[in-house]
């Protein structure tokens, strides 16, 4: 007969996999063992081996329960509004909120992922993947000077890159809210996009021997 699950049993579950978020994060994926993770939680090991079977599982929970917590907030905000403006400013803004309390998540998500089998990867990959999409999907909307292949895609991942960077540096009580980080992302995108969707044509080398490498004066310093 199987054996019931308790009452508590999703919420041990999820505790679990922040801890061991943490310690991923702190000490990487490899440097971090099943009894260490054990010890942080407070339980025994035998029964972190009866929520997972080996680390690797729980690294593929932890970032599956995190990507489709982010694909269902993203997917929610993206139908918030139909101004395509502040449809983008609502996802920028749910995104940045939903790092407050996952920023070790999100790390590993970086760092860890790659760490997988490649059949482990496919499934999360696919969920980043729609992350992107509507991502770009909102941008293209917001922006429609951005709709070309050639700058939607660089745009979309720059927009990626100062959120999923913020955690360098930002911290809590500093200058700047994170309500307002997730704004002032927002405007900066939304102020310069247009220009910098004009891109300028490659320069060609003038001589073989300076090829591709301007000098300061060329480059406008």
């Amino acid at each position: 007969m199987a054996r019931s699950r308790a009452k508590d049993y999703d919420d041990k579950r999820l505790s679990m996999l922040h801890r061991s978020a943490e310690l991923f994060a702190a000490s990487g994926y490899v440097g971090t063992s099943m009894n260490t993770i054990a010890d942080a939680c407070g339980v025994s090991k035998a029964l972190l081996y009866h929520y997972y079977p080996d680390k690797e599982a729980i690294l593929f929970d932890l970032l599956s329960s995190h990507l489709e917590k982010l694909v269902a907030a993203v997917r929610k905000a993206s139908a918030s509004t139909g101004d395509p403006v502040e449809c983008f400013r609502t996802i920028v803004a749910t995104l940045l909120e939903l790092y407050r309390h996952a920023d070790a998540e999100h790390q590993v998500q970086i760092s860890s992922l790659k760490l997988l089998p490649k059949d482990k990867q496919q499934p999360l990959l696919a969920s980043e993947r729609i992350l992107v999409g509507i991502m770009a999907d909102a941008l293209a909307a917001a922006v429609p000077a951005a709709k070309r292949k050639r700058v939607l895609k660089p745009l979309t991942m720059s927009v990626f890159g100062m959120l999923n960077w913020h955690y360098m540096w930002f911290r809590e009580g500093g200058p700047m809210t994170r309500a307002e980080y997730a704004d002032f992302v927002a405007q900066l995108v939304l102020a310069g996009a247009e220009g910098a969707a004009v891109i300028r044509p490659r320069s060609k080398a003038k001589s073989a021997g300076g090829a591709g490498r301007p000098s300061c004066s060329e480059a406008g310093h």
